[in-house]
């Protein structure tokens, strides 16, 4: 009788204990992203409090690519917005300039940053006027891009990753640039120099310290060699004429369409 009195006492402690206990909501966990500082170094030309706004206009360019998109989906203008300001900025993008996407995309920083420093298009450090990207990659390095990189190098006493002093030239060597059929080549800014050999870099960089580098040819690309994009001494064996594409419905494509209503437009 003793033991059952005493688990009868329990039972009464353990429900009065339970009808006390007060349920609580768990509270909401959202994401958080991190600020600036856990990107970015001020440096004495890109603080964080620097200022950075685009030009009227490119806000008009800003507004045109927007459009291009359903206004929930602004995000998707980060990579033409931080384009757009890169080529405003001299060709490198401040922190103040991917806040400023940012803020016009209605994104956290941190979405900007991601991307601005995923993709090599986008430079996060100052560069020269020319911007010179050397192919490394294992065709042109067979076809000579070393002489050409020790050519740069030589004659404009820098490294690679280095600008020269006077701010004129910037050299860096990356990987394929898809050029391998006229090995070795170079990017500058956003233009091919190809087919090059140490005489016709040393022209090209004499002629870029001039304020005139040489033209694009006819197919957006440079040979230094004297050849037509990548047509070999032979000149141009095949496709003598333009083929005929296919026909497109009158009408069907007239530019009218709102970026709002595309699901709508493709039956989704």
């Amino acid at each position: 009788m003793f033991t059952s009195a005493l688990m009868s006492a329990a039972r009464i402690r353990v429900a009065s204990s339970t009808l006390s206990v007060t349920r609580t909501k768990a509270p909401l966990i959202q994401r958080s992203f991190a600020g600036s500082a856990a990107f970015h170094i001020d440096t004495e030309d890109n603080k964080s409090s620097t200022y950075f706004d685009f030009t009227e206009a490119n806000y008009e360019f800003v507004d045109k690519i927007l459009s291009k998109y359903p206004a929930n989906y602004k995000q998707s203008g980060i990579i033409p917005l931080l384009d757009l300001a890169q080529r405003q900025h001299g060709g490198w993008l401040p922190l103040a300039a991917m806040d400023k996407v940012s803020q016009i995309c209605g994104v956290a920083p941190a979405r900007v940053y991601e991307v601005a420093s995923f993709y090599t298009m986008f430079n996060r450090q100052k560069r020269g006027k020319y911007f010179l990207q050397l192919c490394g990659t294992t065709p042109c390095m067979i076809c000579g891009s070393n002489d050409i990189k020790n050519t740069i190098t030589d004659h404009l006493g820098i490294g690679d990753g280095e600008t020269t002093k006077d701010g004129l030239f910037t050299l860096l060597e990356v990987e394929c640039l898809g050029a391998c059929a006229n090995a070795p080549m170079i990017q500058m800014n956003d233009d091919y120099y190809e087919c090059l050999t140490p005489e016709t870099t040393i022209e090209l960089l004499e002629a870029c310290r001039k304020g005139e580098p040489p033209l694009m040819g006819k197919w957006g690309s440079l040979p230094m060699n004297g050849q037509v994009s990548c047509e070999g001494p032979l000149g141009k064996t095949s496709l003598h004429t333009i083929p005929e594409g296919c026909p497109v419905e009158e009408g069907r494509f007239d530019g009218k369409v709102d970026p709002a209503s595309v699901k709508e437009q493709m039956a989704y």
